[in-house]
């Protein structure tokens, strides 16, 4: 029988010194995501709220302090950053993407729609359009300049997944599919 380690009243029992963030979701965390420019982490939950924590490395010691939150009026299962790390995007069960200026204490405004929950969000700062990826089987592209998608792509599933990676987007869906895409070639690779 192998032997991974003694017990004893000694041992360290936070040997990585991990760190719990101060006032943590009250439900499933759902999406993870750290600013592009800041030690600042958002978070998503299954209690329909979106929060911010700024992280504090001291030493060897991370804290956190908890910033700011917002509310969907279902659960959220998804969020991204703005490439400036002004802005955070989150979209989920209520159909809806909130654009959230968190850097400026703005309020959250509805920039998105889609006919089923949202369950995939991405930035593309290379062309400054706002990717979602939603159970209605479609993806759509949105320019924040104005109220309607820039383009729906149909999906032959529920998106599940997705990742940008420029100028590839790679999205993920039920019954197992993997579909690649050139974001500059608008078909499907």
């Amino acid at each position: 029988m192998a032997t991974f380690g003694t017990t004893s009243a000694t041992a360290n029992p936070n040997p990585n010194r991990s760190t719990e963030v101060s006032q943590p979701p009250s439900d499933s965390v759902s999406s993870l995501c750290f600013s592009p420019k800041a030690n600042v982490l958002v978070a998503t939950s299954w209690d329909n709220q979106v929060r911010c924590w700024e992280i504090i490395k001291t030493g060897t010691s991370v804290s956190t302090v908890p910033k700011a939150s917002i509310s969907h009026e279902q659960p959220v299962l998804c969020s991204t950053w703005k490439d400036d790390g002004t802005t955070v995007f989150s979209g989920g069960c209520d159909k809806q993407v909130k654009m959230w200026p968190l850097l400026s204490g703005g309020q959250p405004v509805t920039v998105a729609m889609h006919d089923a929950p949202i369950k995939e969000i991405a930035w593309v700062p290379e062309m400054s359009l706002l990717v979602t990826g939603s159970w209605d089987k479609t993806l759509r592209y949105w320019d924040l300049r104005q109220p309607n998608p820039a383009h729906v792509q149909q999906l032959p599933e529920r998106c599940y997944a997705l990742t940008v990676r420029h100028p590839l987007m790679v999205v993920g869906t039920a019954d197992r599919n993997l579909i690649v895409f050139n974001l500059q070639n608008p078909q499907t690779d």
